[in-house]
């Protein structure tokens, strides 16, 4: 209507519209994005295909977090940690082993072990001959080279020849060369010089003496017996190094160090930390006198060549504590050349070898016919030349008639016959009970490997001839050391200690320990004891006619000499049988007889009888008491032993 006001703001539909709001209606309306949707159906199962795939992937990746971080994370650590670390060992000090006044007679000094990563040194020197060209360099000259140096750092150790052997050998790794002393070592493989070789601790053993008591040392070595090198200590492999391998060795200790390079496990220096110290073993001091076992290692090779024998043993032991001061077999090796260390000279016979004793042993007939009463020293037999018993006739050394001997007399002269028939005023079993109060058959307790027990035939298994051939030493078998150990029970009023040749354990702090009480045990009376040693001085004496013993050589002049000859048959491997002249000719005795100090036992295996000195030990015997007379100052005897009747009706 004309003039009529127009309604405030008007109507929509008739309000003007801009003239871009035709041209959007008259577009499509967001055609292009309905074009560009997926249809119903396939379209939309492969997106829901994709989300729960790569759901499932984050939820999978969620829990190996989960696990690795929460439950594996200390375990992955610790893997990772011991493949970038090594745990080495550490090298335990070796105790050293001394005589009984402190003179060493084993050490350890400390050395070292080169050795080579030849993968590591291969790889290096390729790669530099293939970065220098020009200077002609590689993996064969450098070898050839570290050959030359090394083997002219250590003369006598390594050839040139056998470094370039084991430089070119067909491995990852190979030891070089040992018992390099720890300044060269150190020299060779600084960065001026090889850094590419590497250094190992060791420690080597030495032995001032050589051949000095060998056989009862022993020796050490990194190798074991399985030929395998040690990664921590040296190892006892005979005598005392092995029998007392873990008071000696000590015990070693960890280190770890960070490594590099992957594989070949090259060492940071520096890295270096101690998990655990090693502790360095005991020293051992011995009851042996180093000068006294020099002196009896000499006398008895000297004595044993002079008299062309297979071998010989001897044993010096302390008259009351059995203290062993000396113990040598003629047969000895150096420990420090290997070239001598061959099993039949690394022995120990004088605790090993067991042998018929002969007449040496009549010690025990002498000793159950004082204790039984069956005789006095000075109450007379008749002896006749021979003895049947059962099928088998006893003779003497000697032809004789039927003589009149007394009780020390049937020793001194060592008269099978006499003996027999003593033994059998004594009768078996006695006899029998007698041989194991001595210890004969039983092992000493000496501590040393190896030792034999010796044999007695047990009771329950003599036999007719049984008792013919054991009072006179014959059918049982013992080692030169229990052969001394009866003739120290004599000496010390009857009671028998067991021998011992490791005086003491010292602790590396310096705590000396004692060794345990040896044991003992009383074989006789005093009483007993001393008639049995005064009767056997007379096996030393000089007398007129039939009147001296069968050792006047073993005499020594102002002393009291008590002891025992013995000449035992051995069994002749060919036949069988007892030989008709292979023989062990022994020697015990005692010094001095009236106030006893030392105990001396020596065999000599199958010497030339036919020689001066073959049928005999007691020169032997004189030799070696005069020693200890002079170097212990022994007191002369009060007076001389006594010259006494031996053949009563010559």
């Amino acid at each position: 209507m004309p003039g009529a006001p127009t309604p405030r703001g008007g109507s929509r539909a008739m309000r003007p519209r801009p003239a871009t709001a035709y041209r959007r209606t008259a577009q499509p309306t967001r055609m292009r994005r309905v074009a560009g949707r997926p249809k119903a159906g396939g379209g939309a199962s492969r997106f829901t295909a994709v989300k729960i795939i790569l759901i499932a992937v984050l939820t999978v990746a969620g829990l190996q977090l989960v696990r690795v971080q929460g439950f594996e994370a200390s375990a992955l650590s610790a893997k990772a940690e011991r493949q970038r670390t090594e745990t080495i060992d550490i090298p335990a000090k070796r105790g050293s082993i001394v005589d009984r006044n402190g003179a060493q007679l084993a050490f350890s000094v400390e050395t070292r072990m080169l050795t080579v990563n030849l993968r590591l040194m291969r790889k290096q020197w390729t790669e530099y001959a293939q970065q220098h060209p020009a200077e002609g360099k590689n993996f064969e000259t450098r070898a050839a080279e570290a050959s030359k140096y090394i083997a002219n750092a250590v003369p006598g150790k390594v050839t040139e020849e056998k470094l370039l052997e084991l430089f070119h050998k067909n491995s990852d790794f190979t030891y070089l060369v040992d018992g390099v002393e720890p300044s060269i070592a150190d020299d060779i493989t600084n960065s001026k010089h090889f850094p590419e070789i590497a250094e190992e601790k060791r420690a080597a053993r030495e032995y001032p003496g050589g051949t000095l008591a060998s056989n009862l040392i022993g020796y050490a070595n990194w190798r074991t017996d399985d030929q395998e090198i040690s990664k921590h200590n040296l190892h006892g492999l005979t005598g005392l190094e092995n029998s007392r391998d873990n008071d000696l060795a000590g015990t070693p200790g960890r280190r770890m160090v960070d490594t590099a390079n992957g594989d070949n496990k090259v060492i940071i220096p520096g890295t270096e930390r101690d998990l655990q110290p090693a502790v360095a073993g005991s020293d051992l001091q011995l009851t042996i006198d180093s000068d006294v076992q020099y002196d009896l290692q000499q006398r008895l090779s000297d004595y044993v060549a002079k008299t062309h024998a297979k071998g010989g043993s001897a044993v010096i032991m302390d008259a009351k504590t059995s203290k062993v001061y000396a113990l040598a077999n003629d047969k000895t090796f150096d420990p420090n050349d290997p070239s001598t260390r061959k099993p039949e000279l690394m022995g120990n016979p004088a605790v090993s070898n067991a042998y018929e004793p002969g007449s040496v042993n009549k010690i025990v007939t002498a000793t159950a016919a004082i204790d039984s009463g069956a005789a006095t020293p000075d109450s007379t037999v008749q002896v006749p030349g021979s003895l049947q018993v059962a099928d088998h006739t006893v003779h003497d050394a000697w032809s004789h008639g039927l003589q009149t001997f007394s009780t020390t007399g049937i020793f001194a002269k060592s008269s099978n016959v006499g003996t027999l028939l003593l033994a059998q005023r004594v009768g078996p079993d006695r006899f029998s009970a007698l041989l194991k109060q001595f210890g004969i058959g039983q092992r000493t307790g000496i501590g040393l490997p190896g030792e034999s027990p010796g044999y007695v035939p047990p009771r329950s298994q003599w036999y007719g001839t049984t008792f013919g051939n054991l009072p006179i030493g014959q059918g049982l078998s013992m080692t030169v050391v229990q052969m001394a150990g009866m003739y120290q029970a004599i000496a010390n009023n009857g009671l028998r200690v067991e021998p011992r040749i490791v005086e003491a354990k010292v602790a590396p702090d310096g705590t000396r320990l004692p060794e345990p009480a040896p044991k003992s045990a009383q074989v006789v009376s005093p009483q007993v004891a001393n008639t049995v040693k005064d009767m056997m001085r007379a096996v030393a004496q000089k007398g007129k006619g039939q009147n001296s013993g069968t050792a006047p050589t073993a005499a020594l002049e102002g002393y009291q000499i008590s002891g025992k000859t013995g000449t035992g048959q051995q069994v002749d491997p060919k036949t069988n049988a007892y030989s008709d002249h292979l023989e062990n000719i022994t020697f015990a005795g005692i010094l001095p007889a009236d106030n006893p100090r030392f105990v001396v036992g020596i065999r000599l295996d199958a010497p030339d009888t036919t020689l001066p000195l073959g049928h005999s030990a007691g020169p032997l015997f004189h030799d070696i008491a005069s020693y200890l007379a002079q170097r212990y100052n022994i007191p002369l005897s009060d007076a001389p032993s006594p010259v006494v009747p031996l053949v009563v009706n010559q």
